[in-house]
């Protein structure tokens, strides 16, 4: 029978291009790392005001939201703690987003036009990052474009990383930070089998007032109790 209260044993590090990392399939996605060709699917979920509204980045036109990709495509590797890696949430069967030529280009607040490139479009995202590695944990965060809400997408894509985070990188400990204010989130947390650990009050200011930060978190031990037992 595997123990869960034993020292923290990270599987660190772990890179996503050595060995090259195996997408994940589930129902409906391909969980894959995120690459700068994705920049387009991105802008059309990155410029939304509602989804800004309740992540830390700052508006951007579409070509720093390119760079801002092709950056975050650049996480590759965790080791220590900060490091992140970010897996693209590509939705089989829905085309990608395309820009067109210049002459008939769309500005930066219109969305691209619908493309027939193979593969599925990238909805969301979803990070794994390393904090506090001599003790086991990891954070988990997401994003996912609004049209594609509430059909449990985020669900099956963040419960896949979660996978990766118990079974393969041995994480003790795994813990979701959210806008406070973010009920889908939460919800999000709460299906995942996370229990709200708590709240700091008025820890951000943003958008022109403080902001609370609400902490989720689940161990490996109920992971496993949760969705059977836990490799390693």
């Amino acid at each position: 029978m595997t123990r869960f209260d034993g020292p923290p044993h990270l599987a660190l590090p772990f890179d996503l291009d050595d060995p090259p990392f195996a997408a994940i399939t589930t129902e409906r996605l391909v969980l894959r790392p995120l690459e700068v060709s994705d920049a387009d699917d991105v802008w059309e979920y990155q410029r939304l005001p509602e989804v800004l509204r309740y992540i830390p980045w700052p508006e951007r036109d579409r070509g720093e939201a390119g760079e801002h990709t092709a950056k975050r495509a650049g996480l590759r590797r965790l080791e220590n703690d900060e490091d992140a890696i970010i897996f693209a949430m590509e939705l089989v069967g829905e085309p990608r987003m395309s820009r067109t030529d210049a002459a008939g280009g769309p500005t930066d607040d219109q969305p691209a036009e619908r493309a027939d490139a193979a593969g599925g479009r990238v909805i969301g995202d979803i990070m794994l990052r390393a904090d506090r590695v001599e003790h086991g944990q990891l954070e988990i965060g997401w994003v996912v474009h609004p049209d594609f809400q509430g059909r449990g997408l985020a669900r099956e894509a963040a419960a896949a990383v979660m996978g990766v985070a118990f079974d393969s990188l041995r994480a003790h400990r795994v813990h979701a930070l959210l806008d406070a204010r973010n009920a889908a989130s939460a919800a999000l947390c709460e299906r995942l089998g996370m229990r709200l650990e708590a709240t700091i009050l008025e820890e951000e200011y943003h958008d022109g007032e403080w902001q609370d930060t609400a902490m989720y978190g689940i161990l490996r031990r109920e992971w496993a109790e949760r969705d059977g037992p836990a490799a390693g």
